[in-house]
C-alpha cells in the first residue's frame, strides 16, 4: 500500500526535520471540553470514525470530547473553520485526502493554505475506492471497459460522489494510465451516485469499499478492482487494478487529525500517542476493517511528510490529466 510504503521511506527524513518536542503536555490540559470537526455529513465514513474515536478519547483525555458536523465544498467549509480556530488544543479537524491533497491543487482558490494552516497529528488510515459497473452493464472485467471505452471514446460515463473527491480522482487517475476517453459525472454525495448504477442510470463509477461492500455483497453491483495497490482487507476477492492490467494504478482516500497551525507541539504529541494506543484497542481495530480502513503507526512529523508527498502527487495528476474544477 503507497501509504504505508511513503510513511517508512519518509521515516528517516522526517526524523532529521523539526522536532515536536520531548516534554509533556500541559498538566492542565484539556481542562475543558474538546471538539472534533469533521467536514462532512453525519453517518458517512469520516463521521463514523470521528464518533470512535471520539469516545474512547473521553476516557483517555479524561474530558467530553464533540463531534461537530460542517458539511460542505468537499471538506474545504470544515477544514477552514479549524483553520482559522484558537490553536489551543481545543480544536481538532478529521481531515481527509479531499479537505488537504486534491481539492488544494484542483481549486483554484481556496480560503486556507493545507500545508501551512494545520499541524499535522496523526494519519488514521486508508480506505480503497473499488471501480463498479452496474449488473445489466456488458463489462465483466477491467480489460473490457478499457476496450470500450476507447472504440467510443467519451460515450461511457463515470459517477463520483463529487467534484475534488478521491472516486472522482480515481476515475482521472484510470483516464490518466489506460487512455481510455471517460465522461465525469459528479453527484452529491456517494449514496445518489451508487443508486444511479445499482439502477443502470449510468454504467460506471468509483467509490469507497466502505460505500460499495453492501451493495456488491447482496449482487446490485458488480466489483471489477480496487484502485490500491494491495487488495482491500474489507473485500480481499476483488483483484486490484494494477492486477487487472493497469500498471502504477495506486489510489487510496486517508483519513486524519489536524489541529489548527500553532498549536502547542506537546498537545499534538500527545493526542498522536492518544490515538495510537486507542486504534490498537481490539474493538476500534475491528470496527476499523468493517470500514475498510487500514492504519499504519505514524509520529506528527511522518504523517506531515506524507502529507507534502500527496500534494505534490495529485498536483501531478491534475496537471497531467488537464483536470478542471
Amino acid at each position: 500500500m503507497i501509504i504505508r510504503r511513503t510513511l517508512l521511506a519518509l521515516a528517516a527524513a522526517a526524523a532529521a526535520g523539526t522536532s515536536l518536542g520531548v516534554h509533556a503536555a500541559p498538566a492542565s490540559w484539556p481542562d475543558k471540553p474538546v471538539r472534533i470537526v469533521v467536514p462532512f455529513a453525519a453517518g458517512g465514513t469520516s463521521d463514523i470514525l470521528a464518533r470512535l474515536l471520539a469516545d474512547k478519547l473521553q476516557g483517555a483525555l479524561k474530558q467530553t470530547v464533540l463531534v461537530e458536523n460542517k458539511a460542505g465544498a468537499g471538506g474545504v467549509i470544515g477544514a477552514d473553520s479549524v483553520a482559522k480556530s484558537a490553536p489551543d488544543g481545543y480544536t481538532f479537524l478529521l481531515g481527509t485526502i479531499a479537505s488537504h491533497a486534491i481539492n488544494p491543487v484542483l481549486q483554484p482558490k481556496m480560503p486556507y493554505d493545507a500545508a501551512k494552516d494545520f499541524a499535522p497529528v496523526i494519519l488514521l488510515g486508508s480506505i480503497s475506492n473499488v471501480l463498479l459497473v452496474g449488473t445489466e452493464q456488458p463489462y465483466k472485467s477491467v480489460k473490457e471497459l478499457i476496450a470500450a471505452a476507447k472504440a467510443k471514446p467519451g460515450d461511457i460515463a463515470f459517477a463520483s460522489s463529487g467534484q475534488g473527491s478521491s472516486q472522482h480522482m480515481s476515475g482521472e487517475t484510470f483516464k490518466l494510465l489506460t487512455g481510455a476517453e471517460l465522461t465525469h459525472v459528479p453527484y452529491k454525495g456517494s449514496a445518489p451516485a451508487i443508486q444511479d448504477v445499482i439502477g443502470n442510470q449510468i454504467p460506471m463509477s468509483f467509490e469507497t469499499v466502505t460505500v460499495a461492500l453492501p451493495f456488491v455483497q447482496s449482487g446490485k453491483v458488480r466489483a471489477l478492482a480496487v484502485t490500491s495497490a494491495k487488495r482491500s482487507i474489507a473485500m480481499p476477492d476483488v483483484p486490484t487494478l494494477q492486477e487487472a492490467g493497469v500498471a502504477g494504478f495506486d489510489v487510496a482516500s486517508w483519513q486524519a487529525f489536524y489541529a489548527p497551525a500553532g498549536t502547542p507541539p506537546a498537545i499534538v504529541k500527545r493526542l498522536n500517542a492518544e490515538v495510537a494506543k486507542i486504534i490498537a484497542m481490539p474493538d476500534v481495530k475491528a470496527k476499523m476493517e468493517t470500514l475498510g480502513l487500514q492504519y499504519t503507526p505514524n509520529t506528527p512529523e511522518q504523517f506531515a511528510a506524507f502529507g507534502r508527498a500527496e500534494l505534490t502527487k495529485w498536483a501531478k495528476i491534475v496537471k497531467d490529466g488537464n483536470v478542471k474544477p
